[in-house]
């Protein structure tokens, strides 16, 4: 197809766009931002990525068509500043974009996150003109190019633990004028030769926070990360460190998710019927239906992250009606299978995985359904704990 010669105007035009519509939404109180996105060419950040088709594959899976200028110039450059996260990379593997395939399935490992998260990102870890930034996850490199527009390039440092991500990245941020720091590096461990930072951002997400990344923040620096788990429970947390190396901060409402940190994912676990074998024959009735953090809802989005807390190496999966918890770590499982109106609990192994859930279930309903801003997470030495003052204490076990 013959590409238009104009590309750089067209992209101007829609950037420009892109920063008055979300702006409109609220999205960019800060005029600063707002600059930051009407200046930084996102496409420049994304020469191809995938975009879902309208219809699922075979066996439901997700069919994803590969986009690039040279495919689609319109679609391409029209999804480039659309509020939409795209998706770069599956499973690890790097896709040749002279030649992209059609995917089925698989599971994103890189993207370009939609602009207004981005922007969103960095106004709540409270981000102004003169801190020094790290950010874990540089991906694209288009979060990075906006705060080095917004703070200058000698504030940044990001780090990406793919290097072949992260070469791209790079190319990309130079070819627009911006120098940050960058390094090949693994999140967990932030880059102590930058630190320490007045503010730290992360792009993915953790099962619970690295203690590097309060070391490298300075007393009353700020942290914003996400927390997750093998529930695929998401929080997100901004923590104030302290001058004693500690760190508290208030849970933030919202459902925002983030790929997980790679060393953080959840491991396969082979065959739910395998596990089911060793189950007993008889069981009882639940106190509370799994729906309750299945459901779509924000409420379920926030209690899987507390039901995650209380069974940390827990895996979920529905297979027909049948729900099945798998822990691989201590071989305990269970299953809820719907019986009328009711649910019908086994379990086996030394963690009562469905019981332990049901705790939370329980003393949540007791304490009024709290919201996640009414909870804490502290942090001091080896010791994570979410506190609300109407519930026991959750920890958050280090990997």
């Amino acid at each position: 197809m013959t590409v238009p010669v104009d590309c750089e105007n067209d992209a101007a035009r829609l950037r420009g766009k892109l920063a008055r519509t979300l702006a409109e939404e609220g999205a960019l109180a800060d005029p600063a931002w707002r600059d930051a996105v009407a200046t930084v060419p996102r496409h420049r950040f994304v020469p191809g990525f995938y975009l879902p088709a309208d219809q699922p594959g075979d066996h439901g899976l997700t069919v994803w068509e590969p986009v690039t200028r040279k495919l689609d110039y319109g679609r391409w450059l029209a999804a480039a500043y659309s509020d939409t996260t795209l998706i770069t990379q599956f499973d690890g593997d790097e896709p040749d974009w002279e030649g992209p395939a059609i995917r089925r399935g698989g599971a994103p490992t890189s993207s370009s996150t939609l602009p207004s998260l981005v922007v969103r990102m960095w106004a709540d870890a409270d981000v102004r003109q003169g801190h020094t930034v790290l950010e874990l996850g540089t991906g694209s490199g288009y979060s990075t190019a906006l705060a080095c527009e917004r703070l200058g390039s000698d504030a940044v440092t990001s780090i990406e633990v793919d290097g072949r991500r992260l070469e791209q990245a790079a190319t990309a941020l130079h070819d627009c004028g911006y120098t940050p720091t960058l390094a090949v590096a693994d999140g967990l461990y932030g880059y102590w030769p930058e630190a320490r930072f007045d503010r730290i951002v992360a792009a993915c997400s953790f099962r619970s926070v690295p203690p590097a990344l309060v070391s490298q923040a300075r007393p009353g620096g700020k942290i914003l990360l996400t927390l997750s788990g093998w529930l695929y429970g998401y929080a997100r947390v901004l923590l104030t460190v302290d001058d004693d190396g500690g760190a508290e901060g208030t849970l933030l409402g919202g459902t925002v998710s983030f790929m997980s940190a790679r060393t953080h994912a959840a491991p396969a676990f082979g065959n739910p019927t395998h596990w089911a074998a060793d189950l007993p024959k008889s069981g009882r009735p639940a106190r509370h239906s799994p729906q309750r953090i299945t459901d779509a809802t924000e409420e379920a989005f926030h209690l899987r992250f507390l039901a995650q807390s209380a069974v940390p190496d827990a895996q979920m999966i529905t297979m027909g009606e049948v729900v099945h918890l798998i822990d691989v770590v201590t071989g305990s499982a269970a299953t809820l299978t719907p019986e009328g109106d009711n649910w019908l609990v086994r379990e086996s192994g030394t963690v009562a995985l469905w019981e332990r859930i049901e705790a939370v279930l329980t003393a949540y309903d007791a304490a009024g359904r709290p919201g996640p801003d009414t909870f804490r997470l502290h942090v001091d030495g080896g010791e994570e704990r979410v506190l609300h003052p109407q519930m026991p204490d959750l920890r958050l076990r280090r990997p």
